[in-house]
């Protein structure tokens, strides 16, 4: 649904930070299914770890946020706008995500109130989920 540069013309990220590659199906403001495809070139598995490398779960969450922050800004009154993360709860990790791995990113929006919202997200490889989460954001 969404290309790279889609996805960069609606939130601010870049390389190396910039964790969505592409959008599969979105309900702007509502739901995204969207995809990271993991490589050994990734900048973190220099440190984390040389022996084995393994995708921090903190980027795991930023990725379900990031994937957020594309469903919101799409919608029209927030275009242009730039979404903040503002908490992380109930995160759970659950499995490695490796180099060669496809993450699916998928999120849905639970709450809206004014420019702070909450969304639920889990992120997957090949059917098991390896990160859950909830995500409050601030909407600037």
């Amino acid at each position: 649904m969404l290309d790279i540069k889609e996805i960069m013309n609606i939130i601010p990220h870049r390389s190396p930070f910039l964790l969505v590659d592409r959008v599969l199906e979105m309900e702007v403001g509502k739901r995204i299914v969207a995809r990271k495809c993991v490589t050994y070139n990734e900048p973190f598995f220099t440190g984390h770890f040389p022996q084995e490398p393994v995708m921090p779960g903190v980027l795991m969450i930023e990725a379900l946020a990031q994937a957020g922050a594309i469903c919101v800004l799409s919608d029209e009154k927030n275009k242009g706008k730039i979404a903040f993360l503002g908490g992380v709860n109930k995160a759970k990790f659950r499995g490695k995500v490796v180099p060669g791995d496809v993450v699916t990113l998928e999120v849905e929006i639970v709450k809206v109130k004014g420019p702070v919202g909450v969304g639920k997200g889990k992120a997957t490889v090949d059917g098991k989920v390896v990160a859950s989460g909830e995500i409050t954001f601030m909407i600037g």
